[in-house]
């Protein structure tokens, strides 16, 4: 069979129009694509909540891919490896309380679980803005990354949605636009963004997770993303904060969509 390539083309404009029209009005959308926003991207759309990612970069992952200074595998404690048991990653006991996965096989399996449970997936995509209206986050602005890293004055366009997980990592770029944009009061000790703080695997991993929750109405922090907002420390290559960040910012949502 010949091939037509403006079949090619007219295939993935159309199909790729039709997602991207399908998201404009969301339920949840996941900034970074990460392996707390992949999480959270999974247990959303597994629970039946409309749901997109929006990662900037071309590839997903995060930190994950390159495990600990290139060495590409990573470390949960016991605390999470059933999450990595629900994704059916293979993992080994290195030390009581200490596993070993592969970091390609995690983020591999991560991808695949966000996108067979119905989440739609964004990369090359940024977020420049976000839409405010009487004092609650409803919804984001988008450009491709590549205006972005050409300085070129594109005007973006926008989708709607009921909440937010800042889920971009140490950067907090969602959260750097509202505070700088809207001048507002976040809740944290000092209404402001906290900063990060040095590396502390032991404290890093119990406050990712209890950082996890909503900043601002409309927007909940999850990852690395929580620890910076809260001035908490950094973990380093150990991911199972990461995964029940992720986890634990969808379940709160998915309670907050259904009244509880």
């Amino acid at each position: 069979m010949p091939i037509d390539e403006t079949v090619v083309s007219r295939a993935i404009i159309e199909t790729y129009l039709r997602k991207l029209t399908d998201c404009l009005e969301l339920d949840a959308a996941v900034v970074g694509g990460g392996p707390a926003g992949l999480m959270a991207a999974y247990r959303l759309a597994k629970a039946g909540v409309k749901t997109a990612l929006f990662e900037r970069k071309l590839s997903l992952g995060g930190g994950m891919w390159g495990g600990g200074m290139m060495f590409n595998e990573i470390v949960v404690q016991a605390e999470a490896r059933a999450l990595l048991d629900e994704l059916d990653i293979a993992s080994q006991e290195y030390a009581p309380g200490y596993y070993t996965a592969d970091a390609v096989a995690c983020v591999a399996a991560l991808l695949q679980a966000v996108i067979k449970a119905g989440a739609n997936i964004f990369n090359l995509v940024s977020v420049e803005d976000v839409m405010v209206r009487e004092g609650r986050v409803n919804g984001l602005v988008l450009n491709w990354t590549a205006v972005e890293m050409a300085h070129l004055h594109v005007d973006p366009l926008a989708v709607s949605c009921r909440y937010v997980i800042e889920a971009t990592g140490h950067a907090t770029e969602v959260l750097q636009v509202l505070v700088r944009k809207q001048d507002v009061t976040l809740n944290t000790p000092s209404g402001k963004l906290e900063g990060e703080k040095s590396l502390w695997a032991e404290r890093a991993e119990k406050t990712t997770v209890e950082n996890t929750r909503e900043i601002y109405p409309g927007v909940l922090v999850a990852g690395m993303s929580a620890n910076a907002s809260f001035g908490s420390y950094r973990m380093g290559p150990i991911f199972g904060g990461m995964l029940l960040s992720g986890a634990k910012a969808a379940d709160q949502v998915i309670k907050a969509l259904a009244g509880k």
